[in-house]
């Protein structure tokens, strides 16, 4: 698939008014799933009553599909995305959905809107965003009778950007509790964090970390996004760390950028270390975003780490760098991450 992107301005409006629609597939008890839809009306039919609206029982995704120098439009990891909302849907017991019905939409909405995923080099990708919600009207709080799983879509530019950012650990609430919720991706978990992530911003940090709820002394993740750190140990070797903790999400970039590091020679650790020489956080949307500082109010703390003109210190870069290239096909993709988006727009 090879359409050219428009002269779309980044970030963009609205996804109603710049895409052709999205991918639906219903559930109900008796059939499972069916088949994808795609719909032009940018907006869901849904009873007040579903328990999706009244208890929650949502969970969603956060993908990417970018252009290669051939005009090809990839889409990374798709399969590894379909396992994750199969771990979060069956956490509140919503049907999984396949993972190759569910590689089937996201490869059908892609190709719907391939006009609107930028163009190669541009930085800015199409976003994707798969979501299955409980549909039934019931008061109840018990599993319904019938779901619906849909795909928006929408470019955007790099969600953070890629200048360092300062960050502040959150002390004043728990993310996540043992056993609870805190490694499936459910809209819920992020609701509350609306009111701090804005204060945070109010007050010049551009990112949350969250430390563990148990003993409030180890690192789990930002908020939107998965914690790397680096470190250099005495003989030289480079260890890149992160949390190995049951209550944070299995972060899909987090996860690649380890890969690519251990293919680079690279010690992996899952301790907590604190003396990082770079820290950065991994996410779909996110990229690989340089943190330039971590603050602890409570105790005044303040460490500081490389994160060279503001881009990411030289490790950070080069990891970005191997991931992009990978992305845009400029790299062998030697660990079978992306898909070609196949099925031509109708």
């Amino acid at each position: 698939m090879s359409s050219q992107a428009p002269d779309t301005s980044f970030p963009p409006g609205p996804s109603a008014k710049i895409v052709n629609g999205h991918v639906e597939i219903h559930f109900s008890e008796e059939k499972g799933w069916g088949q994808p839809q795609f719909v032009k009306d940018p907006y869901l039919r849904i009873h007040g009553l579903s328990p999706s609206l009244n208890y929650g029982q949502q969970a969603y995704e956060g993908m990417k599909a970018i252009r290669d120098i051939r005009g090809h439009i990839r889409v990374f990891r798709p399969e590894h995305h379909g396992l994750r909302l199969g771990r979060s849907a069956a956490f509140i017991s919503i049907p999984q959905v396949p993972v190759d019905l569910f590689c089937e939409a996201v490869n059908l909405v892609v190709s719907q809107n391939a006009e609107f995923v930028p163009p190669y080099g541009s930085g800015a990708t199409m976003y994707i965003r798969p979501v299955v919600i409980g549909l039934s009207s019931m008061l109840a709080p018990a599993p319904p009778k019938d779901y619906l799983f849909y795909i928006y879509v929408q470019p955007i530019a790099p969600y953070q950007g890629i200048t360092a950012l300062d960050a502040v650990f959150l002390e004043e609430y728990d993310r996540a509790a043992p056993k609870g919720t805190g490694a499936v991706k459910l809209g819920g978990n992020y609701a509350p964090l609306m009111r701090w992530t804005d204060l945070a911003k109010r007050e010049g940090y551009g990112l949350i970390l969250h430390l563990d709820s148990k003993t409030n002394s180890r690192i789990e993740e930002f908020s939107t996004s998965g914690f790397v750190g680096i470190k250099d140990q005495a003989d030289g070797q480079i260890v890149l760390v992160t949390s190995n903790s049951p209550n944070v999400i299995a972060s899909t970039t987090a996860e690649s950028v380890m890969q690519i590091a251990r293919n680079l020679g690279w010690k992996i650790s899952y301790s907590e270390l604190s003396d990082f020489r770079e820290v950065f956080a991994a996410g779909t949307a996110a990229g690989l975003v340089p943190v330039r500082s971590i603050t602890r109010k409570s105790t005044g703390e303040k460490f500081t780490f490389d994160s060279g003109d503001g881009e990411g210190g030289p490790d950070c870069l080069r990891l970005r760098e191997k991931l992009t290239a990978i992305l845009q096909g400029d790299e062998a993709d030697i660990y079978d991450w992306c898909r070609v988006v196949t099925q031509d727009k109708d």
